[in-house]
């Protein structure tokens, strides 16, 4: 049985489903974006109360803290991630017929760090801050750029598996670590008491959403080169 390759055609059933899954992010993206640039109070509320508890529970668990602290400043860390994607994008140009999508991973995963950055000027929203922390951070709170990458470069590297054929359990591995990575590493900011909850919801936002335009592109950038759809 052939198994199409990492430049295989995109589907139309799959663009356009890209194309509506885009829709909707951006909508959910710029509603809580614009509700954290106005302060809304019950969003401000709940995120308090949440940082809070779990900022207790970090101070009261030092074990589990240093265990999140490895896990958010090495395993799921964003330089972590842009590092797989380059092995990914390395050895996409090797194959050399894949030079293609080896230039969109590179370039998707590019902007992405150019949207977060962007928006964490123009944004500018503080991070918590405690009289007893437990970790660091810089810049401003949102958004999460640790589950805005992980996000990112887990959905494209899924999306390239799902293209090339991957075997059941090759699949369903990638899918539990990648679920696994993208949740975990949120939550662990939230633990470490350095970003708000909203800022890593929106963080997922953002990066479901550069994701889903990313697999749109893909279809038209094969499209503009000649391709069969």
């Amino acid at each position: 049985m052939h198994t199409p390759s990492v430049d295989s055609p995109a589907r139309p059933r799959e663009h356009r489903a890209a194309t509506r899954c885009a829709g909707l992010l951006a909508v959910c993206s710029v509603l809580l974006l614009s509700l954290v640039v106005v302060r809304w109070h019950p969003l401000i509320t709940v995120d308090g109360d949440i940082s809070g508890t779990t900022h207790r529970w970090a101070v009261d668990e030092p074990g589990t803290t240093h265990v999140f602290r490895i896990l958010t400043d090495w395993v799921w860390d964003p330089w972590t991630m842009r590092a797989l994607c380059a092995v990914v994008v390395v050895w996409l140009v090797w194959r050399r017929a894949a030079w293609r999508t080896a230039l969109w991973l590179a370039a998707t995963c590019a902007l992405g760090t150019l949207l977060q950055q962007s928006l964490k000027a123009v944004v500018d929203r503080p991070r918590p801050v405690w009289t007893d922390p437990v970790d660091s951070a810089q810049y401003a709170a949102y958004p999460s750029g640790h589950a805005l990458t992980a996000t990112v470069v887990c959905g494209l590297l899924l999306w390239l598996l799902h293209r090339h054929g991957a075997g059941r359990a090759v699949w369903r591995t990638a899918l539990a670590v990648s679920a696994l990575s993208v949740v975990g590493v949120g939550l662990t900011r939230v633990w470490l008491g350095v970003h708000w909850p909203s800022d890593v919801i929106g963080g997922w936002l953002l990066g479901a959403l550069l994701v889903a335009l990313a697999v749109a592109a893909h279809h038209v950038l094969l499209r503009s080169n000649g391709l069969p759809d």
